[in-house]
């Protein structure tokens, strides 16, 4: 791979955020010294490199690029983009890279070349990450828990709680509520008011990853309903009709772990 335009490889480190993946646009730019890879710290690097930079994440630079951005990209490009970040895809830094700098270096930016490879890859990955997130809104199941909090673990494909947030505070704007991610342990706690991120320790995250609280961390009233939900989910399936083919269409069975109806 190269950069530059000529043979040397040049890599970037930075510390896996947003903010420092466009400090490392300005950094580019700054020191017309474009990167062939971007990778974090902890990243296995190539064992040949003609140069090598650790870029510290710079608020203000940050800002100054994403500034420019607004300038010559629209809001559904730049939703696009923060859906790419959100998917974690391996190639997901250098394909950013790419975008941005196409876009900053054309006189009226890029963002419906279609044509182009990049372009075209942002498009499909931004439409992923936002179907996950719909059928997310679709599958979630609350548990309510012995305090009064309303739980819901989710295993997305993608890092999408941030996309979720606006649906189930308005739509459970009243009642305080956890959405977890078990494949990333962490969550986001509403407390009908604010909203804030929370991971559990290791040895409770442990017992939680399954998905099942345990009858004693629910209430009551949860316990019931999800004995009732379940004798109706069974009452309501004609075993003869049953066609599993177009249930895991409709509904994938990587979403049936969280179901109650499934469990």
């Amino acid at each position: 791979m190269q950069s530059n335009g000529g043979s040397k490889m040049i890599i970037y480190t930075y510390d896996k955020t947003f903010d420092g993946l466009l400090s490392c646009i300005f950094f580019a730019y700054e020191n017309k010294k474009f990167p062939g890879m971007i990778l974090s710290v902890a990243d296995q690097k190539p064992l040949f490199a003609d140069e090598q930079y650790h870029v510290n994440s710079d608020g203000e630079k940050s800002k100054r690029v994403w500034r420019s951005l607004e300038k010559k990209l629209s809001r559904t490009a730049r939703n696009m983009m923060l859906s790419v970040w959100l998917s974690e895809l391996p190639e997901t830094e250098m394909l950013l890279f790419r975008y941005i700098r196409k876009n900053i270096d054309h006189p009226k930016g890029v963002e419906l070349n279609f044509g182009d490879e990049d372009i075209l890859r942002v498009k499909e990955i931004a439409q992923k990450v936002g179907r996950e997130s719909h059928r997310l809104i679709e599958f979630i199941r609350f548990q309510k828990t012995a305090d009064g909090i309303w739980f819901a673990p989710v295993s997305p494909r993608y890092n999408v709680l941030s996309l979720l947030v606006k649906h189930f505070r308005s739509r459970y704007a009243d009642q305080p509520w956890i959405i977890y991610d078990t494949n990333r342990n962490y969550g986001l706690y509403y407390d009908t008011r604010t909203v804030e991120e929370v991971s559990f320790l290791p040895e409770d995250f442990a017992a939680l990853k399954p998905g099942k609280l345990s009858e004693e961390q629910l209430s009551d009233e949860e316990l019931f309903f999800q004995q009732m939900w379940k004798a109706y989910f069974r009452s309501i399936t004609i075993k003869e009709r049953l066609n599993l083919k177009l249930q895991r269409q409709h509904m994938p069975k990587r979403y049936w772990k969280y179901l109650t109806e499934m469990q």
